[in-house]
């Protein structure tokens, strides 16, 4: 249907607001709104754009620290790092596009996320990504389609963060059949600037220039953010459109020429046209600053023929941005992006009426007050409900007899356990030349900072059974798990961004959910002192009425003040005592142990102590300090058993241990706050009694030695299990090609 065939309602409708929105604009307006505007309206009241169902609940997250820069509310976030330097990073969802498209869904969510970083100034240094799928093996629809989901979302990911010359340096990619009708993509990126030289997205100075820079305009991505704003049903083609198409080249020419521009003194402010594109982006840089604008819809560069209004505003097309610079320096901007072959022009300007007012050819096309579309949009308080599932999820009984061999071959070789080297030997990691740690190397990944000597750790992490079992619990963990993957780097965990994937808020056991994971991580970021400096809500992943388990998706950022005393996580040498530091209780709740050995998703979440976490990390940071340590990993997936075949086969040497624990199955209990540590014997006296000091209980449970992997009573070749880790995903993901 045409929007002259349709009346005012059936119009907003078709735009995915309510009539009871329709009648609030009507208000704000104070009269009846056109069709550019309803489209304004939409895309700026979206989910996506406006957090209407989240907001309350984002409220009260811990946000500030001395070293907290800038927190939420702008593109990225950003924390001093010491030296004058700053680190820019954030984490975006590209999830529903990525799941109709998945090459360009994956590609553009990389170049959003990279956009978010330069926008403030900063050159990107590494990415990683956390992606989740449904199972890929066997020959059923569900595991051919992830097959061929994962494979797009992984070239898709690599081809433009390659072209970037950025590297990837780590990430999870973890599978549960929950992801069936919507694969997540989470992109994460991070740069470096001058603490100094932070650029934010404002626009103020009445008769300031408003300019736009980048590709040209397309109708690529019109309803973008609406779309990413709803659920799916089985015609997910249709939705094809509405995914944009990136191009990894215009945007390291607009990477560049940002960074050039960055050194005068020549703007106002800067913003990413992300999702909603030049509605969002003018929207929030003149609302950040109370100001109205002007724009010139004709003026702005456009690739199609018969372009309308309706489409400048609403068109997601990439690599673009919007400048607020100051008058005068319109030529030598100009220049600039001229000299890098990029559109650039003068669209409009700043005002000081409040309103947004938009021409065409001379004519006003519409007129919108930009508070309340970009400061004032509803917020939702949506009915909550304990989810039925809950009842009776802790009382499972842990009876069947298993052989620990035989549950050790079953989860080792398990599709999230085995080596992704298939999947991060298509990025570039170590492009730049300051990858310290890269992917495949287990824990957290790290960069070190020319300029300082010094090292940036990150780990981006969600357990999402855990979170289905209990979210509140399940999302203190994945905070204590990407701060645990960092500090056994020997960096101190600093700040979090997070990406909160949800499924339908209008189902109100989904909101029940994001409020208990809402406050998992607010207790949990308060008590680590890791405070959240940014991120993302991504809602209505469900397709015909099936929605994702729980993933608030959480990266970490830490600083080691010293870049040649960053941690290895696999055994280095033989003779080496191996200790395991922290508590193992039979705790299987939500674990790798349940999933495959009893085929459920259920227990009791293990226990959640703050203090012992944050023991833990110290100790570890500490015993590098001091040279203590030769390796640390932490225990998580598959207990004590999986994470020293995993040091072993990294490290390509045998481990021999003997473990006592309360049961035999504990070898693959999944209690939180542990972390196995490499000793030399020359330095166990003194790690004993640094152990000692902090209060953390300390047990020597074998050493580096051989080649076999023998702990308690699994047995395996060295040789044997590195073929198993390091071949089997590359089977199952090429097994159709």
């Amino acid at each position: 249907m045409q929007k002259t065939e349709m009346n005012l309602e059936e119009l907003a409708l078709a735009h995915s607001l309510t009539l009871e929105e329709l009648e609030n604009i009507k208000e704000i307006l104070g009269r009846e709104p056109n069709y550019v505007e309803i489209g304004i309206f939409s895309a700026m009241w979206s989910e996506h754009c406006s957090y209407k169902s989240s907001m309350k609940y984002l409220k009260g997250f811990p946000t500030k620290a001395p070293w907290v820069i800038q927190g939420p509310g702008e593109n990225a976030g950003v924390i001093d790092i010491g030296d004058g330097y700053a680190a820019v990073f954030k984490m975006e969802s590209h999830n529903h596009p990525s799941f109709i498209e998945p090459y360009q869904g994956a590609a553009t969510g990389v170049g959003g996320i990279m956009r978010d970083v330069f926008t403030m100034g900063a050159r990107p240094v590494a990415s990683m990504n956390l992606i989740q799928f449904a199972g890929i093996e066997g020959d059923h629809e569900t595991a051919k389609k992830h097959r061929f989901l994962l494979r797009g979302v992984v070239a898709g990911i690599g081809g433009y963060g390659n072209c970037m010359g950025v590297p990837t340096i780590g990430g999870q990619t973890n599978f549960e059949e929950c992801y069936a009708g919507n694969n997540l993509v989470n992109a994460f990126n991070l740069g470096i600037a001058k603490a100094d030289e932070i650029f934010y997205g404002k626009a103020e100075g009445i008769g300031n220039p408003v300019m736009y820079v980048g590709s040209k305009t397309g109708r690529d991505g019109l309803g973008g953010a609406v779309m990413s704003s709803a659920s799916f049903t089985e015609d997910n083609e249709s939705k094809r459109p509405t995914v944009q198409v990136g191009d990894p080249f215009t945007e390291k020419l607009l990477l560049e020429a940002c960074l050039e521009l960055f050194k005068t003194d020549l703007i106002v402010g800067i913003q990413d046209m992300g999702a909603a594109g030049l509605t969002s982006s003018s929207f929030e840089m003149a609302g950040r600053s109370g100001s109205g604008m002007i724009m010139n819809l004709d003026k702005v560069p456009a690739r199609e023929e018969g372009m309308t209004p309706y489409d400048f505003m609403l068109s997601e097309s990439q690599e673009r941005m919007l400048i607020c610079a100051k008058k005068g320096s319109e030529q030598a901007i100009i220049d600039i992006f001229e000299k890098w072959e990029l559109d650039v022009a003068v669209i409009g300007e700043v005002t000081n009426t409040g309103n947004m007012e938009l021409f065409w050819h001379g004519e006003k096309c519409a007129e919108v007050p930009v508070q309340p579309v970009s400061e004032q949009s509803p917020i939702l308080d949506r009915p909550v409900a304990k989810p039925a599932y809950l009842d009776g999820i802790e009382d499972i009984a842990l009876d069947k007899e298993f052989s620990n061999q035989a549950v050790f071959d079953d989860l080792f070789s398990d599709m999230e356990v085995v080596d992704k080297s298939w999947v991060y030997d298509q990025y570039d990691s170590m492009v730049q030349t300051n990858t310290v740690k890269g992917p495949g190397k287990n824990d957290g990944s790290v960069i070190r900072i020319k300029e300082t000597g010094k090292a940036l750790a990150m780990s981006a992490d969600c357990n999402t059974r855990q979170c289905y079992i209990n979210p509140e619990l399940g999302a203190s963990a994945a905070v204590m798990e990407a701060g645990r993957n960092v500090a056994m780097t020997g960096a101190t965990p600093k700040a979090v961004t997070d990406c909160l994937n949800f499924g339908n808020p209008q189902n109100p056991e989904v909101m029940w959910q994001f409020a208990q994971a809402c406050e998992g991580i607010k207790s949990a970021c308060r008590e680590l002192n890791t405070p959240v400096i940014g991120g993302n809500v991504s809602l209505y992943n469900e397709t015909n009425g099936v929605g994702v388990f729980p993933t608030p998706a959480i990266a970490t950022v830490g600083v080691n003040d010293d870049a040649n005393k960053v941690l290895p996580s696999c055994v280095q040498e033989n003779g080496n005592i191996l200790y395991i530091l922290g508590e193992t209780k039979s705790e299987f709740g939500g674990s790798l142990y349940m999933k495959k050995m009893y085929d459920t998703v259920a227990g009791a979440h293990p226990e959640v102590d703050f203090k012992k976490e944050l023991t833990l990390w110290n100790t570890v940071i500490e015993a590098n300090k001091q040279d203590l340590l030769k390796s640390a990993k932490d225990v998580n997936v598959g207990g004590i058993a999986i994470a020293l075949a995993k040091m072993a086969v990294v490290g390509q040497k045998g481990v021999e241990a003997n473990i006592s624990l309360e049961e035999s199955k504990d070898i693959f209990s999944e209690s939180l706050s542990r972390a196995i540590v490499e000793v030399h014997p020359s330095n166990v006296e003194a790690f004993e009694a640094l152990a000692s000091s902090q209060n953390i209980e300390h047990v020597a449970i074998g050493a580096v030695n051989g080649d076999k992997i023998s702990i308690n009573d699994i047995y395996k070749e060295l040789s044997s299990a590195s073929d198993v880790y390091f071949n089997k995903f590359k089977q199952v993901i090429e097994q159709d090609l």
